[in-house]
């Protein structure tokens, strides 16, 4: 079986595990679990930045899953909506544990207009083939707060359109824009100081 007829056969057999889920068949959720968990995972790792948070977020994130499959329209993806459900997770964790003043940030950032991409050292591809570049992109994304760091990630690291980060993070589209300035000017900035060191 080839990838493209293995991913249609995955996206249709999905619908079905869906449908059977909504109508409580438990084995057709396990699949469900199983098909998304490594995504729901890294990404949960991704935005958290530690293993036991990021369990805690992946659980979560099924457990809710289970409680709402019944809401689930159908009309985004189930990754997205996924998406979704681990952004708001991750968040509600960030904002136990501490609060974070993005006000702060905005007004750290709030230069970022004038930026342009000939004020990166260094470039996306350069970062991407250098691992000690690549050490410090992570360090520097660890200093972007949750909800910036979560529309870099939906959409610059897993590739969702500004369209479907939209729907993941209950934004509207200029607003993901937005934040999705700030944060790579924000990340270009501080990239360019750690080089600079």
């Amino acid at each position: 079986m080839n990838e493209i007829t293995s991913n249609k056969f995955t996206n249709n057999s999905e619908l079905e595990l869906i449908k059977r889920a909504q109508q409580g068949d438990r084995k057709a959720l396990a699949e469900l679990v199983k098909l998304h968990e490594r995504t729901v995972y890294n990404f949960a790792f991704k935005i958290c930045r530690d293993r036991e948070k990021a369990e805690h977020v992946m659980q979560e994130t099924f457990l809710s899953m289970v409680k709402s499959i019944s809401q689930f329209s159908g009309k985004s993806k189930l990754s997205t909506w996924l998406y979704t459900v681990v952004s708001n997770h991750c968040l509600m964790l960030a904002r136990s544990e501490k609060k974070r003043e993005a006000s702060e940030f905005e007004e750290e950032t709030s230069f970022s207009n004038s930026i342009t991409s000939s004020d990166w050292k260094y470039t996306p591809g350069d970062v991407a083939e250098n691992n000690e570049l690549r050490e410090t992109l992570d360090e520097v994304i660890k200093k972007l707060p949750e909800d910036y760091r979560i529309v870099f990630m939906l959409r610059d690291v897993e590739g969702l359109s500004t369209k479907e980060t939209a729907e993941a993070m209950n934004l509207s589209i200029p607003a993901v824009k937005s934040r999705l300035h700030r944060a790579r000017a924000f990340l270009r900035d501080e990239l360019n100081k750690k080089l600079k060191e």
